[in-house]
């Protein structure tokens, strides 16, 4: 009789550690989702920031373009007097100046300043150039998070689920049912662990 109540205790002995195991990393699971979360909420509205920027960026290219084309339009109709036409005519060259600034501040706001390379940087960030994050780049941050937090869902779901059959496999009576929801606890708290890992992988 001695011999199977020293195996019951020697399994529930490791029903306890492997609780206490996958516990700790239900809550590493649960900090790294709440973490990136927050991460995911900020970079929407870096996101949202960034694509109003490059709107701006686009309506006043629109309104320099439109200027430009009037200002082209009443000089090949031959309104303007000869004598301001070299003032008009720079005018319009400024304009189509202003308007290639624009384009290329656009691109470089929708792309990202390591998309476009330091040949293209044109439009300044605190001061200094080269520091524009774009608006694809915040999408494509936003995907690996999104994603990232898919997996720390089904980690934290698969960890709950694992210490509530460890718990069962300690109150249960039969020492069949105990082994069951043993390697119940060992394998979905596996597969918790290892969707918790590959979280982290994806972010980092």
């Amino acid at each position: 009789m001695e011999e199977p109540e020293k195996k019951s205790n020697r399994l529930e002995t490791y029903c306890g550690l492997l609780l206490a195991v996958f516990a700790a990393v239900l809550a590493i699971a649960d900090l790294g989702g709440g973490k990136f979360g927050d991460d995911e909420i900020i970079e929407t509205n870096e996101k949202s920031s960034a694509y109003m920027w490059y709107q701006s960026k686009s309506i006043k290219e629109s309104l320099a373009e439109g200027q430009g084309e009037l200002l082209k339009s009443l000089l090949k109709s031959g309104v303007i007097v000869e004598d301001k036409r070299t003032a008009i005519e720079n005018v319009v060259a400024g304009l189509d100046k202003e308007v290639e600034r624009y384009s290329k501040e656009k691109k470089e706001i929708l792309l990202g300043s390591n998309a476009v390379g330091k040949e293209n940087w044109v439009q300044e960030l605190n001061g200094k150039l080269g520091q524009v994050i774009g608006v694809k780049e915040w999408e494509e941050h936003l995907r690996i998070l999104g994603r990232a937090g898919d997996y720390f869902d089904l980690a934290t779901l698969f960890l709950q689920i694992s210490l509530v059959m460890g718990a069962i496999s300690l109150i249960t009576s039969t020492e069949k049912s105990k082994k069951a929801f043993f390697m119940l606890l060992i394998g979905l708290g596996l597969i918790g662990s290892t969707f918790t890992v590959y979280a982290f992988s994806i972010v980092h």
